[in-house]
């Protein structure tokens, strides 16, 4: 590995490069953040951005770290101070060894004082010392995270150590753990990392919906127990992304909200589609299992759990649609009388969600084939799921987006109302109509709103 072949580091001749961008390096990935440590990270930041007129930005004052992005807005480098002596004492302070490896950029050395790059080759993560874990929990759920991106297996020791030190994992803050959480979900070993979290009792302690998705037990439709019906969700929707065609996967690797790919969230969405199913759970007396409601309630199980663990108005918004509308493709297929409007009506309703909604519910179909199932159930399911992705990929260029009828301030002046929830409904009410067509026109909307 040549690190000069990098058109940003062939320019910069001082400093040690570390962290995960050697790890790449030498598994022969491709990368786009550069982390150098150095002695007098300040000055060497700021001529650095002056030398790739970067934009500088301090992320940590106290541990002198210092971020540059530069002109492209892709590649960036993060510059901070060597912790310790030198850069053995820094190196020491790391997580695992794979991440504890780095590279002189005035003469090419490397410095490997843990055998990190043998860790690499032997596809183990294997964390420094025990210490380290301790200082900073978080390393826990970065070892996971590390599994689920790399597919590496944790070793003995570090197993050990996680034993040691998991009922820390809740004390660093919770973006901390929201920001692992979504890195873990992004990994393509994440359904089998999600089983071994739960080893350890970790994912109980995470997700408190596990402790009772494991007693629903499987069913007729379901071959397997409840939790592991989710896991292997989510291992479905990996299959179906690395089999995606170009455009579905430029879609879910797009970053369009929570910093992260639709990738990510639509696996964590995999992972919680069924928390509503305990509490919705009755089984009738010819012993049919019946979840009735379970989306809705799933769906608003979520908010709260999600809001607390720090994400955004708009991932939530969209984890909480995907879990309210796992079932809705299917239902649109079913349709006794399915007709292009009733299509419409469904690409209208999910709008830019088409293709991960979808994906959720092949997903699913996958992951449930009890007794009951049988192949052709379930290769009519998928047929009807392709054609409708088929019919929506074929329209998306010439759809438009609904325009809005009345605002807010429109609504409240026509009924006599304030804001409250009361309004809320009526936008949403109204919505719904203008969707299904029985309303086109703002004459129509007025008309409409006054009768409700």
């Amino acid at each position: 590995m040549n690190i000069k072949d990098d058109f940003i580091l062939s320019q910069i001749n001082k400093g040690y490069l570390v962290g995960g961008s050697v790890r790449d390096a030498f598994m022969g990935k491709s990368f786009v953040d550069r982390d150098i440590a150095i002695k007098g990270a300040e000055d060497f930041a700021h001529k650095l951005a002056e030398q790739f007129n970067a934009t500088f930005i301090v992320l940590d004052p106290e541990y002198k770290i210092y971020r540059l992005v530069l002109e492209d807005k892709i590649n960036y480098l993060d510059i901070s101070e060597i912790q310790g002596v030198n850069i053995e004492d820094d190196l020491e302070r790391r997580d695992f060894a794979m991440n504890a490896i780095a590279i002189n950029l005035s003469n090419g050395e490397i410095i490997d004082p843990f055998e990190g790059k043998k860790d690499i080759e032997n596809k183990i993560i294997r964390h420094i010392k025990d210490s380290n874990f301790e200082e900073d929990p978080l390393r826990i759920l970065r070892a996971f995270r590390f599994a689920s991106t790399t597919g590496f297996e944790l070793s003995s020791n570090t197993k050990l150590c996680i034993e040691k030190y998991k009922h820390l994992l809740f004390t660093p803050a919770k973006e901390r753990i929201n920001y692992e959480l979504m890195k873990l979900f992004g990994g393509v070993k994440c359904s089998k990392t999600l089983l071994v979290m739960d080893e350890f009792g970790i994912l109980e302690e995470l997700f408190p919906y596990v402790k009772e998705m494991k007693k629903v037990p499987p069913n007729t439709h379901h071959h397997l127990d409840l939790f592991h019906h989710v896991v292997e969700t989510v291992r479905n929707i990996e299959e179906l992304y690395l089999n995606a065609t170009k455009e579905e996967k430029e879609h879910l690797d797009s970053v369009d909200f929570g910093g992260f790919p639709r990738i990510n969230h639509l696996k964590l969405a995999g992972f919680l589609h069924d928390i509503g199913k305990f509490s919705t759970w009755t089984i009738e007396e010819s012993g049919r299992h019946r979840f009735i409601k379970h989306d809705d309630v799933g769906a608003k199980m979520a908010i709260p759990f999600l809001k607390d663990l720090k994400f955004s108005k708009k991932q939530i918004e969209y984890i909480s649609s995907m879990i309210k509308n796992h079932i809705y493709p299917s239902n649109v297929i079913d349709a006794p009388d399915l007709s292009e409007k009733v299509m419409m009506r469904y690409l209208r309703k999910m709008g830019v969600n088409v293709i991960d909604n979808i994906y959720i519910a092949k997903a699913d179909r996958l992951s449930a084939q009890g007794e009951a199932i049988t192949e052709e159930i379930i290769k009519s399911n998928l047929d009807g799921l392709n054609a409708l992705l088929k019919f929506y990929l074929d329209k998306k260029d010439s759809l438009k987006p609904l325009p809005k009828l009345l605002d807010g301030i429109e609504i409240m002046k026509i009924k006599n109302i304030k804001q409250s929830p009361e309004l809320g409904k009526i936008i949403n009410t109204l919505k719904e109509a203008q969707i299904n067509g029985e309303i086109v026109t703002k004459e129509d909307a007025i008309a409409f709103v006054k009768e409700l």
